[in-house]
């Protein structure tokens, strides 16, 4: 009897394992378990939580504004691989206003002094806005579509070179404008609002340097703050006219005070 519970514990005891009955197996795989599932639960809290914020973002992304897409409803046309929205010029008085109203781009750019290779790419680029403008606001059927996207770059190019022009000239501005030539053609609105921001915080940092410019600054933030209203009632109501014609107006007088800096 002794002998066969000393061969029993040997055998149960082999190789420093020790095997155990049923019921302790049982509860050792129910603990095993417990562990595996506590582990996988932050896991998938983790994996819920970065769902949750991607559609929040996607959520945000998908609710913006019309004016900040790169796909528009109603009357749209493409060109490249922007979509471009065709509204206005319904009357021929409507774009009669609206080629007047771009001409003072070409005055405002012939009055910018030429002083190095950054100023004359500025005031040629105005001068191609008001240009580009009129074509736009002239051309009808399907030229209209390469037009508008003309009208578009043209701007953008326009901010390109004021931002050369104001001097930001510093590694960081070297690579942005890089990557904003590299953007321009299929993202123009975005390079215009990037670089019309950078040349309001040069304006109202000048401002603090030199007060005698608080008087263009106010001018320049007023023009800007209605022009801004005007681009987006141009938006909502893109069937009301002379909206276009006023942000033009708007628009140039922002563009006239900013050339302070330059003059």
């Amino acid at each position: 009897m002794e002998y066969s519970k000393i061969s029993t514990q040997l055998s149960n005891r082999l190789y420093g394992v020790e095997l155990t009955n049923s019921q302790d197996l049982d509860q050792t795989y129910y603990s095993a378990d417990i562990f595996a599932l506590s582990d996988a639960e932050p896991k998938e809290s983790q994996t819920l939580e970065t769902q949750r914020r991607l559609s929040f973002w996607k959520m945000a992304w998908e609710g913006r504004p019309s004016w900040m897409r790169t796909v528009y409803s109603g009357k749209e046309g493409y060109c490249f691989i922007l979509p471009i929205l065709l509204t206005g010029d319904s009357t021929v008085m409507e774009s009669v206003v609206n080629v007047a109203t771009s001409f003072p781009f070409v005055l405002i750019g012939l009055r910018v002094p030429r002083k190095d290779f950054s100023t004359t790419m500025y005031s040629n680029s105005l001068i191609g806005v008001g240009l580009a403008s009129t074509l736009y606001h002239t051309s009808r059927g399907e030229v209209r579509k390469s037009t508008r996207w003309g009208d578009y770059a043209m701007i953008a190019t326009s901010t390109l070179c004021m931002s050369s022009a104001l001097k930001n000239d510093n590694k960081n501005s070297r690579a942005l404008m890089l990557a904003s030539i590299m953007m321009l053609p299929f993202q123009p609105l975005l390079v215009t609002a990037i670089h019309t921001s950078l040349a309001e915080a040069t304006f109202a940092r000048k401002v603090i340097e030199n007060p005698k410019l608080r008087g263009a600054h106010a001018l320049h933030t007023a023009s800007t703050l209605v022009g801004g209203a005007l681009f987006v009632a141009d938006d909502i109501y893109p069937d009301t006219p002379y909206i276009h014609a006023a942000w033009h107006v708007a628009a140039a007088v922002g563009v006239m005070t900013i050339n302070t800096l330059i003059d």
